[in-house]
Formats: C-alpha cells, sequence, structure tokens
C-alpha cells in the first residue's frame, strides 16, 4: 500500500510541475502579482517592491549549495547598496519558519537587512516559469538557481544556473560584477 501511495504522490508532482510550467520571465516582464512570506509570516508582493531589488532564488534553504550561496549576499549587501540596489530577498520553496531559522543560522548573531522569504506554495516561482522537479532530491518541485534584478516591479535581468547543483553564475560576487 506505501509503495502505491509513494507512486501516486510522485506522479502528482511532476504532473503539477508539468501543468503549472510557464515561459520563462524574461527582461522587460512585470514580476507576478503573486505573494510570498516575509519572515514573520506575513505575505509581501515583490512586484509592489520600489526601487531596484536582486531577487535570489534557491532551492532549498539549508542545502550545502544554497548555504555557500545565500551568505554571499549578506556580506556584499553594502556593496549591493553602492551599485543602487535597495534590497536583496532570499527566496525558497520552504515554509516562513524554515526561512525564518535558516537566515538566523546564516546571520547568527549579527542583523542582516537581506531579507529571506518563503514561496511556500512555489507559486511565485511557478510564475516566474523557474521551477524544476526536484522530487527525486528534494520530494517536491522547487525553485531553480536564479537571480532576478528588477527596477519597481519590471524585470531587467534575468540570470539562471544551468545545472541547480552548481553556484557559478548566481553567486553574489559574479551578480556584483555584472551591475
Amino acid at each position: 500500500m506505501a509503495s502505491v501511495v509513494s507512486t501516486i504522490g510522485a506522479a502528482a508532482h511532476s504532473a503539477a510541475v508539468s501543468l503549472t510550467t510557464v515561459s520563462q520571465i524574461k527582461p522587460g516582464d512585470a514580476l507576478p502579482a503573486v505573494p510570498v512570506k516575509d519572515e514573520e509570516m506575513k505575505p509581501i508582493n515583490l512586484h509592489d517592491r520600489p526601487g531596484k531589488i536582486v531577487i535570489v532564488g534557491v532551492p532549498a534553504a539549508f542545502s550545502p549549495t544554497c548555504s555557500n550561496q545565500a551568505p554571499g549576499y549578506v556580506k556584499n549587501y553594502e556593496a549591493f547598496q553602492g551599485k543602487g540596489i535597495s534590497n536583496i530577498y532570499v527566496l525558497s520553496v520552504n515554509d516562513a519558519f524554515v526561512m525564518k531559522a535558516w537566515k538566523a543560522k546564516l546571520a547568527g548573531d549579527s542583523t542582516t537587512a537581506v531579507h529571506f522569504v518563503a514561496d511556500d506554495t512555489g507559486s511565485f516561482a511557478s510564475k516566474l516559469g523557474l521551477v524544476w522537479d526536484a522530487s527525486e532530491a528534494l520530494g517536491a518541485p522547487r525553485a531553480k538557481r536564479f537571480v532576478i534584478i528588477a527596477d519597481s516591479g519590471k524585470v531587467e535581468k534575468v540570470i539562471v544556473e544551468e545545472d541547480v547543483t552548481q553556484l557559478t553564475v548566481t553567486d553574489a560576487e559574479a551578480i556584483l560584477s555584472g551591475l
């Protein structure tokens, strides 16, 4: 019985990913008006954020590559501000409790202005066209590893890792050098 349920669950996850697949967002497009949750579980809309923002999409909080990626944005926050970025949002298809705990682990006792936001249903990443079927490794569809630079809700750049397990073009230093 358990294997039947497991097989049905796996098929449902794959079907959900294929049904929600939309064209990948591109420069000139508006960010989707889909709320995500901040560290206090309050819904926020990234498309409403004023100024130039960076959205760092990661597949899984606490995973090794993601835990190597996010600190670069925390460490370089002031450098990003010096390049005209008003806010940085690290986004994952995890719940707000996980994102809050991950932020606390990565930032330690220091405070950081980098926001860790939860796309708990995967709706935002799906609307971006940046979801992959991570069922085998992570148990469910997840966000690809990406960076979006947007200005007052309008996308300026979209950078996506070809291999979600790698950290190359979405590393904080690489993004900074491209600003």
